[in-house]
């Protein structure tokens, strides 16, 4: 009996040491429009103690937090729309919030042009942060793309394109990751040289202000899975888009298509721009093979306050606020005025029904996210 007892707990060790798991938060679009780089830069210097106060939480209790860097970091003269040069102190913020990976391959990655991407990568190599989809040159994109992290236990390559950068080609040697199918594809099979656990597309693409993805953006979708892609994550849109898991018949494994998360933070005030999604994905790998164990989508809505001579911006978790409105008194919850929470359900009703309608076993989390709440992610 002793004997089969010690069995039983060698072969339970065994299983334990052999099994990995990592969660990834995905965030959309962080954007500093002039209405936000006005209103931040208070007493001589910015201050973006408002913006995620509320979600902080979250994205710093993910294993690893990745995040679109919607333009350079490109100095002095601060702009807005539509030519960016955001705040360094964005940038430090977002890491501050819990951010470790930044995408920087988006139409306005070129906007302060190779001047702006060459001072965007020293920003954030003095930060420590990881970043893809721009370079200084090609020798730079040779030796650090596709981005490969390492994290308990789990090796995680990073693919990261554009679309376009508005018509703005970066002067040599300056790089920005253009999607070319090509290219991708040779990508993809240099990623796959460093035998990665999980392979990783961001990818910036689709209509602006589309709530439903365009027959290109699953063509492409449909491509980068059959070169062995695992997740594919867009952005760009400014609204959210559909999210689909689905098994590959042939292959066996599972996929994870998110169209679109939206906009993360931005000045923007149109009907479904106002708010945006974060993608919550748990990995697990066991006996060397690595699968999608969850996932959830967590809506929040940019919460645009008027204070005093200045207007703060909050990210606000949906269902953190609709928790407050119901129990207006008790500590610690949210007192949006009427006015701004209608605005946030406006959002929030027409992302519902859209997701409703058309995502496949991703679907929307409860905020504060408690681990023990099997209701939470769509388990696979």
């Amino acid at each position: 009996m002793i004997k089969t007892t010690g069995i039983f707990f060698l072969l339970c060790f065994s299983c334990t040491l052999h099994t990995q798991e990592i969660r990834l938060l995905f965030a959309g679009d962080a954007m500093q429009h002039q209405s936000q780089i006005d209103n931040a830069l208070r007493h001589g210097k910015f201050d973006y103690s408002s913006y995620f106060r509320y979600v902080t939480d979250e994205i710093s209790s993910a294993d690893m937090a990745i995040v679109n860097l919607e333009g350079p970091l490109g100095g002095k003269p601060y702009k807005g729309y539509p030519m960016f040069s955001l705040p360094d102190a964005f940038a430090v913020a977002l890491k501050e919030a819990g951010f470790s990976v930044f995408m920087t391959a988006n139409n306005h990655a070129a906007d302060r042009h190779s001047q702006g991407i060459n001072r965007t990568i020293d920003v954030l190599d003095s930060l420590g942060i990881y970043h893809t989809g721009t370079f200084k040159n090609s020798l730079s994109r040779e030796k650090n793309y596709p981005l490969i992290i390492e994290k308990k236990g789990i090796k995680m390559a990073f693919l990261n394109y554009t679309y376009d950068t508005n018509g703005i080609t970066p002067e040599a040697p300056g790089i920005v990751n253009y999607i070319d199918t090509a290219l991708i594809k040779k990508d993809i099979g240099k990623a796959f040289r460093s035998k990665p656990d999980v392979l990783i597309a961001v990818m910036h693409w689709g209509n602006e202000y589309q709530l439903n993805q365009s027959q290109s953006q699953e063509r492409l979708a449909r491509f980068l899975i059959d070169q062995g892609v695992d997740l594919v994550i867009g952005s760009h849109p400014h609204v959210v888009q559909p999210s689909q898991i689905f098994t590959d018949p042939m292959t066996k494994r599972t996929h994870l298509i998110v169209y679109s998360m939206g906009n993360f933070v931005s000045g923007m005030k149109a009907v479904n721009t106002d708010g945006g999604q974060m993608i919550s994905v748990t990995l697990k790998k066991a006996d060397g093979k690595t699968r999608i164990e969850s996932c959830g989508n967590l809506l929040f809505y940019t919460w645009q306050k008027k204070v005093n001579n200045a207007v703060d911006f909050t990210l606000i978790p949906v269902t953190m606020a609709e928790k407050s409105q119901k129990l207006p008194s008790a500590p610690g919850q949210i007192a949006l005025d009427s006015i701004s929470y209608k605005k946030m359900m406006r959002f929030t009703n027409n992302a519902r029904n859209l997701f409703r309608q058309h995502n496949k076993d991703v679907k929307e989390y409860r905020f504060p996210n408690k681990k023990q709440d099997k209701d939470n992610f769509t388990k696979k």
